[in-house]
């Protein structure tokens, strides 16, 4: 059973009183009986002390006789019994009895101490007196010659009368004590535990979220200002609890409204909130503290959920759930070891994109037609002796190209976006490819003075690739170099290093300003563009370039400084790992035996 602190106090209190009283009596009483026997001692060797010289004389004229009947004599004066006794523990004389009928006294103790020449005291039970007697005796001396002892006595019972007097008094007052100690513990007790019985149920109210409670306590002290703590804490609380509550409420609002869906999940996988958009999809159906495979049966995202625990980094992913298209970010709190999975749908986004390069298809396909009618007219035109104005159809056959040039850049470019995931995939050796391409533009390299170089690992491995696109990519890329270097070289180095090959495309061109350089990639988006339509560029070359990239799994960078050059560092994957592949079981390009870096 608890007990109350009221209880612990008074009972603390009640058991030091209870050793104090019982402390009390024994200690008291031992010291004034110790008190009473001392004072009763040396009236006893006052009175010896002054009788003394009277027993000398007697002793000393060997008047036994008269001794005694002056000790007999001297008793009823000072109510004492005297005995005189011998060197050779004689009794010559006493008060009570014949000395001739007592016994020798000579082994009594407090005679042997007094003929030894000191003060001897004894208590013990009188076998003559038949009581407890207190005896004191003292040495006779003359001329420093020790002629016997005296001892005086006294009955003890008046000690033990004065005693029991004294202690009714004391447990009287003992009594006294304790009701007024008993009565002060209750008061102590109950003005110590009240206050604290009150910030025990004030402390109870404020934890069971009673946050307006506060303590009053009359009492000064300590307790006062613990009193005024608690108030002051409770008030914090309360405030902190209010404003907690209302971020809470804006936090359920905003997450409520919020048209993504959201969920978070803990490191086991468990869901822990989910917002109204999660809940919608499962018709209101509870899902909290469930597992997500429990209510996500999504193969794309239980991938991603596992790849983020493994890394513990944030991840990106398009996945498919429900008939609809989704991108899937999550987050990994590493604070709490918990994820925030956020869903966009982009169902509608994805439908859009697939209009688009299906149009983008189409009319590229319904102008190539036209496109080349013009173009073959223009060049029967030409041939006509009687057509005047020449440069007219040469400005009209120019455009036709650049036009020609750009559906065909869009066809490849939608090819590539339209393949998706699906390439042609075979054991490419990109010492050949590279080396079967640079001699296609060795002859343009030539007219402008440039030069050529390719530059390769003796150990370089065979890839695996689609040897088509990445055909494109390489011609795209050294195009561009060759169309805007007018002087200097043309680099292509081939480089493996951590299961990936480095391919780094590098000329002595006109660069590229650093505010255009974040922009190259995007469709039609050209440097500049009076230099762009003079060379024929469409500006779908890098985009196309980038696409390839990016569909092999692998990644592109750029370094550029205008007057200086540009250098492209593509790296690719020796093993595609990525979705439904047909593989050519082929080796693309001539066989060249691996050998200490050349150069063309």
């Amino acid at each position: 059973m608890k007990k109350s602190l009221f209880s612990r106090i008074f009972g603390g209190y009640l058991i030091i009183i209870c050793i104090l009283l019982l402390l009390i009596p024994l200690i008291s009483f031992k010291l004034i009986r110790a008190y009473f026997v001392d004072a009763l001692t040396e009236n006893l060797k006052n009175v010896a002390i002054t009788t003394s010289p009277q027993i000398v004389s007697f002793l000393d004229s060997r008047r036994h006789k008269d001794l005694d009947a002056f000790l007999k004599n001297l008793k009823n004066k000072i109510n004492t019994r005297i005995t005189v006794i011998d060197k050779e523990g004689t009794v010559l004389a006493d008060t009570e009895k014949n000395p001739a009928a007592m016994e020798s006294h000579k082994m009594r103790p407090e005679v042997v101490e007094a003929l030894s020449g000191g003060v001897g005291k004894s208590m013990r039970f009188s076998v003559t007196l038949e009581e407890e007697m207190l005896y004191v005796a003292l040495p006779v001396e003359k001329d420093r010659e020790i002629l016997g002892a005296v001892r005086m006595s006294i009955p003890l019972k008046e000690v033990g009368s004065l005693l029991r007097h004294l202690q009714i008094r004391i447990i009287i007052a003992i009594a006294v004590i304790t009701l007024l100690s008993v009565t002060i513990a209750l008061l102590l007790s109950r003005g110590l535990s009240k206050p604290v019985s009150t910030l025990v149920g004030a402390a109870k109210n404020l934890a069971r979220g009673e946050f307006h409670t506060r303590v009053r306590l009359p009492a000064q002290g300590e307790l006062k200002d613990l009193a005024a703590t608690f108030n002051e804490m409770a008030g914090r609380i309360e405030g902190l609890f209010g404003s907690l509550s209302r971020k809470n409420e804006e936090l359920d609002t905003i997450i409520s409204s919020i048209q993504e869906i959201l969920l978070v999940l803990d490191k086991d996988g468990r869901i822990k909130l989910t917002n109204e958009s999660f809940q919608k999809i499962f018709d209101g159906v509870r899902t909290e503290d469930k597992f997500y495979w429990e209510v996500m049966r999504c193969p794309d995202f239980t991938q991603l959920v596992k790849r983020v625990i493994e890394e513990r980094k944030n991840h990106t992913r398009e996945i498919e759930f429900k008939n609809r298209q989704y991108l899937c970010s999550i987050t990994f709190i590493s604070s709490k070891e918990e994820m925030v999975a956020v869903l966009y749908d982009i169902t509608e986004l994805k439908k859009l994109e697939r209009i688009k390069k299906e149009f983008v298809a189409n009319i590229s396909h319904e102008l190539r037609t036209p496109l080349t009618a013009i173009k073959g007219f223009v060049e029967t035109l030409e041939e006509e002796e009687e057509i005047k104005n020449v440069q007219y159809l040469d400005i009209i056959k120019r455009h036709t190209d650049r036009l020609m040039n750009i559906v065909n850049d869009l066809l490849v470019l939608s090819e590539v976006e339209q393949a998706g995931n699906t390439l042609e995939v075979g054991d490419v050796n990109l010492a050949n490819l590279a080396e079967n391409i640079l001699r296609v533009f060795e002859q343009g390299a030539k007219e402008k003075g440039l030069t050529l170089k390719l530059v390769m690992e003796k150990t370089l491995q065979p890839i695996q690739a689609d040897p088509f696109k990445l055909e494109q990519m390489f011609i795209n890329l050294l195009d561009n170099a060759i169309k805007y270097t007018e002087k200097g070289e043309v680099s292509v180095t081939l480089t493996q290093r951590d299961a990936k090959s480095v391919i780094e495309i590098q000329d002595t061109g006109i660069g590229i300003p650093g505010s255009h350089v974040s922009r190259i990639f995007e469709r039609f988006y050209v440097v500049d563009k009076s230099r762009s339509k003079k060379l024929g560029g469409t500006g779908l070359g890098l985009s196309i370039v980038k696409h390839i990239v990016l569909l092999h799994g692998g990644t592109i960078d750029v370094e550029s400084s205008p007057g200086v050059g540009t250098k492209f560092t593509i790296i690719l994957p020796t093993h595609l790992v990525r979705g439904p592949l047909t593989r050519i079981p082929r080796t693309f390009g001539r066989k060249v035996q691996p050998g200490k870096l050349t150069e063309n």
